[in-house]
């Protein structure tokens, strides 16, 4: 199985497009089992004294483990440029993951990062950070972490769809996901 994280909690984020695009090209290109988090649609109940006790973790906590990780063998992190790194919520949700059943949900497991921003380094710092934190936790890093820069240039303003080349970007990265 594999889960493709949109890594931003803000409502009406660019990032979500791209990850959205990336997850239906994904689901025609592989019989494989896909399923999207979309951490915009978290409430503030994620955010406990609790998250860190494994027997009382709050239930969407556990929901998006159970779902979500321990069952996944593959990630694609989509994750927008928040002051020169990855969102602070990617962060959080990967602590909270590694209270209860740590090795089940990040041990050999892969990942490939896609890097979202409005600038033109398309959050590079930000996927080695991320890259870094994955790593310590057991998960492979896929070597090509594709940048993608200038979005508001490379997504129609009306219907917000991604430009040919940058399907072509996500497409090479799909192969990658799937051969890795």
């Amino acid at each position: 199985m594999i889960t493709i994280i949109s890594g931003s909690n803000r409502s009406n984020n660019k990032t979500l497009h791209f990850a959205k695009f990336a997850f239906e090209l994904l689901q025609k290109t592989t019989d494989e089992k896909v399923l999207f988090l979309d951490l915009s649609t978290l409430d503030g109940s994620v955010v406990s004294q609790t998250m860190y006790k494994d027997s009382n973790q709050p239930e969407i906590i556990q929901h998006i483990q159970n779902t979500y990780f321990i069952p996944a063998t593959k990630f694609w992190f989509f994750i927008p440029e928040y002051n020169g790194s990855y969102p602070g919520i990617v962060k959080l949700i990967l602590d909270s993951m590694s209270v209860r059943e740590y090795k089940n949900s990040f041990n050999d497991k892969k990942a490939c990062i896609t890097g979202i921003a409005s600038g033109r380094a398309g959050n590079l710092r930000g996927m080695d950070h991320l890259a870094d934190v994955l790593n310590h936790l057991g998960i492979n890093v896929h070597s090509n972490k594709n940048p993608i820069s200038s979005i508001y240039k490379l997504l129609d303003a009306e219907s917000n769809k991604v430009n040919d080349e940058t399907a072509k970007t996500l497409q090479i990265q799909i192969s990658q996901l799937l051969k890795f």
